[in-house]
């Protein structure tokens, strides 16, 4: 039996941990402020039953990093019936809050009366694709909406980090430089494949070196939307003595028909790894464009170190 004071006698007593001191100390877990904007991820390309599957797999992955957070999908291209779009969305968001507001008020609430930007609008984009922002752009205007638009997700070390897992997942290589095993169908040059021009191209030369340091074997850039680019940049490599080639797509999946990917491994002569997808690290991003555009965020996540 406990005494006012405490567990009876004989019984351990649960002390709380103390905060461990220093730079090592376990940051304090972050939640989404209360009337935070919405994070709306702008989902390009032709929507489909996969498409949302692999956003609501985003905005999940989202979700757990930051509870407490309002994450919502637009489709550039939707229907407003299966897949709702971007203006819809907004326009729907601002509604509720608008509501929320007058209920308050008719409630006798004493609130402020809402401002600043409705939703943080963050498009499905690992490099920059002119056509595509510029449809986003055009969306966000079109809901007439006071809505922040961010960068596309790249680049950053954790995609360099997702584009070695889907290439190891592929067989194409190894998972873990630093563990002796082999792999017999391991590429010794990498084409990375890009849409967006040659805008495009750059941002992703700057990811395809933070790979090409994880797996120390040529990365090379190119536009699956250019014709011959693709082929041009294995040529390239080969005649630099690389004589397994990889095709690893600089790309979520939306954004392009998925029948481009296998043509241009095909135009390459090689094999190709899967898109970025729903990878863990496309959410976190999502969720940094998010955070630091409300600077709330005091760092963007960081990537896993090089093997």
């Amino acid at each position: 039996m406990s005494s006012p004071t405490g567990p009876a006698s004989g019984l351990p007593v649960r002390m709380p941990r103390p905060r461990q001191p220093g730079r090592h100390r376990r940051p304090e877990p972050l939640a989404a402020p209360e009337g935070a904007p919405a994070l709306v991820l702008a989902v390009p390309g032709t929507p489909s039953v996969a498409t949302r599957s692999l956003a609501e797999e985003v905005v999940s992955i989202a979700r757990s990093e930051l509870p407490g957070l309002d994450a919502r999908i637009g489709y550039v291209e939707g229907d407003d019936a299966e897949f709702p779009t971007l203006q819809s969305v907004l326009a729907y968001a601002a509604d509720e809050r608008t509501a929320r507001y007058e209920q308050a008020r008719a409630a006798g609430v004493e609130v402020q009366e809402p401002d600043g930007p409705v939703a943080v609008v963050v498009p499905l984009l690992a490099g920059p694709d002119s056509a595509l922002l510029r449809q986003v752009r055009q969306a966000v205007m079109d809901s007439r909406v006071a809505a922040e638009l961010t960068d596309v997700l790249g680049p950053h070390p954790l995609l360099a980090e997702a584009l070695h897992v889907r290439l190891s997942e592929a067989g194409l290589a190894r998972a873990d430089r630093a563990r002796l095993f082999t792999v017999a169908t391991a590429a010794d040059g990498i084409i990375l494949a890009s849409v967006g021009g040659e805008e495009a191209v750059q941002a992703a030369g700057i990811t395809g070196m933070l790979l090409a340091a994880r797996l120390a074997v040529p990365v090379m850039a190119a536009a699956l939307d250019q014709e011959g680019s693709i082929a041009s940049v294995a040529e390239q490599l080969r005649s630099s003595g690389s004589q397994q080639l990889a095709l690893a797509p600089y790309l979520i999946g939306p954004e392009i028909d998925p029948g481009l990917v296998a043509e241009a491994a095909k135009e390459a002569g090689c094999s190709a790894a899967e898109p970025l997808g729903a990878y863990p690290a496309i959410g976190k991003l999502a969720l940094a464009k998010y955070t630091t555009a409300l600077g709330i965020a005091p760092q963007q996540p960081q990537g896993a170190p090089v093997h």
